[in-house]
């Protein structure tokens, strides 16, 4: 019997994950071909440290991202939580562990729900799990919204009020608000200016260390995996071709694809 207690710094967890599509093939469409968006991808994320999962558009890795999260099925492989294999629970033990895996979206614009105020979209979280009473709710989406640099009189706002880095912070509070233990960022400043994902990317690691959350960062920009990350994994074409320390992989890349990656970075090559 396979030990899923291999090691306890471990939090999140793929194992030879394999996802397919189906596509169609031919001069006129007809025929239909499998693609593999994840050929046999193992990573490990542990506490407390982010994982920044790096490749180009294609590359599987925002698949992975669902897969992880369970919001996506995939062939085979498993995923794991604290050595707890997901595939094993059922229905009501899923949406129980889902409190402690939540995401951040890459677009502000479109993850928000432009008809709902801003208390209801940070506190919708606590209301599906049935947490707290509604003054209760209320107190602790006003503290999150103050603690990602908003104010409590927020909530009574709509999301077109607010600029783009500011509705990443509604996205923020809202991932944080069940005070998860895993957040997958994907391409979380990707939509953002420059100057403005530098202060997200602050605010991530601030509360990263407030909250001692573990973070699956995903992003095809490698600009800002060295403020960030930890460890990298680099994906291409479905397959993980290169992973380590960030500093190990940004000061000796092993594949031509990585070091494809780190000379298109301004500056660099």
């Amino acid at each position: 019997m396979q030990d899923n207690r291999q090691d306890a710094s471990i939090i999140l967890e793929a194992r030879n994950l394999v996802k397919e599509y189906t596509q169609r093939s031919g001069s006129f469409g007809f025929g239909q071909s499998k693609v593999k968006a994840l050929d046999g991808v193992s990573v490990s994320l542990k506490k407390g440290s982010t994982l920044a999962v790096v490749g180009e558009s294609g590359s599987g890795k925002s698949t992975l991202a669902r897969c992880l999260l369970q919001l996506q099925a995939f062939e085979s492989g498993e995923v794991l939580f604290n050595g707890q294999s997901l595939s094993t629970l059922d229905s009501k033990q899923l949406r129980q562990m889902r409190k402690n895996l939540q995401m951040v979206f890459q677009d502000p614009f479109a993850s928000l729900n432009p008809r709902m105020r801003v208390g209801e979209i940070v506190g919708e979280g606590l209301l599906v799990h049935g947490l707290g009473n509604q003054q209760a709710r209320q107190e602790k989406v006003q503290q999150m919204l103050e603690r990602v640099g908003l104010q409590a009189g927020d909530v009574k706002k709509y999301p077109h009020q607010f600029s783009g880095g500011q509705r990443q912070r509604i996205g923020i509070a809202r991932a944080l608000v069940l005070e998860p233990e895993v957040v997958v960022c994907d391409e979380p400043v990707s939509a953002l200016d420059v100057s403005v994902q530098a202060q997200i990317l602050l605010l991530l690691k601030e509360l990263q260390q407030e909250m001692q959350l573990s973070y699956l960062f995903i992003t095809h920009d490698l600009r800002v995996v060295r403020h960030i990350a930890d460890d990298i994994v680099v994906m291409n074409k479905g397959q993980v071709v290169e992973r380590g320390t960030v500093d190990a992989v940004y000061q000796s890349p092993q594949e031509a694809y990585t070091q494809a990656l780190l000379k298109a970075i301004p500056g660099q090559g």
